[in-house]
């Protein structure tokens, strides 16, 4: 059972990431500049969900790159790891079934990865972490979870993860007065749907995915460092770590649920 409903949930995220590379795209604009709506060779972006879903590569850019005189600007591909958007997506939902089991908020985590991936694949790019994302997947989590607790089998407390929203979104909001350089404020509204996430499990997990977050980017920080590739006051963005952070956590939290 477990197997079969692991393997439903990685055909899920491998379908779910398929369609990330086209919004991923659209979304990594430096902030004040708007969404992107062309490719650039200056072809109009369409398609599903007019325009926000599939593949980065527009139809033209493609019809070029197979003719003998296309130019190697036009080779370039500038959809960048979108291969690794459906393999990291559905390893993400796969491990989220075989630990969460038939309960009810393995439908909400499921519906929740594909955003928070795409806002670590935003914010790795650009260092922006759109409210375009952050809220409505705030929002979603939360109500979705509280339904999620209405129905038998739920493995955790929607009040406490409501509580467990606002009490991490308030820490990173103190970490953005006191460095705001080094904490943006993407990351404290982002923090609210972690939040809310890791809280349904318990205060724990709170700590510990907010923990192995703090605790990746310093690693990295450091390996950074040691290649001579960056130095103390470096900026990365953090957003990626949060949400494997986050990852960690529900994963411990739904084991031990």
């Amino acid at each position: 059972m477990t197997l079969t409903l692991a393997g439903c949930a990685a055909a899920y995220g491998a379908l779910a990431g398929a369609l990330l590379p086209r919004a991923a795209y659209r979304l990594a604009v430096e902030p004040g500049e708007p969404w992107r709506a062309a490719c650039p060779e200056g072809h109009p972006l369409d398609g599903p969900a007019r325009g926000w879903l599939g593949r980065a590569r527009c139809a033209r850019c493609d019809h070029r790159t197979r003719t003998p005189q296309a130019q190697p600007a036009a080779r370039a591909p500038y959809a960048r790891g979108a291969l690794c958007h459906p393999v990291a997506c559905a390893a993400v939902c796969a491990s989220f079934a075989a630990a969460v089991g038939v309960r009810p908020e393995l439908a909400v985590w499921l519906l929740a990865a594909p955003f928070a991936l795409l806002l670590a694949v935003v914010d790795r790019r650009v260092r922006r972490l759109p409210d375009v994302l952050t809220l409505p997947l705030a929002a979603g989590t939360a109500a979705l979870l509280g339904v999620a607790a209405l129905l038998p089998g739920a493995g955790g407390s929607w009040l406490r993860a409501l509580l467990g929203g606002a009490v991490l979104a308030a820490v990173y909001f103190v970490l953005f007065l006191i460095n705001p350089r080094g904490m943006g404020f993407g990351d404290v509204k982002l923090a609210i749907a972690l939040g809310v996430a890791l809280g349904w499990y318990g205060w724990d997990v709170v700590f510990a995915g907010t923990f192995l977050g703090f605790l990746l980017a310093a690693l990295y920080g450091l390996a950074l460092m040691a290649a001579r590739r960056a130095g103390r006051k470096t900026a990365m963005p953090f957003g990626p770590f949060m949400v494997t952070g986050a990852l960690g956590g529900l994963l411990l939290g739904a084991l031990a649920a």
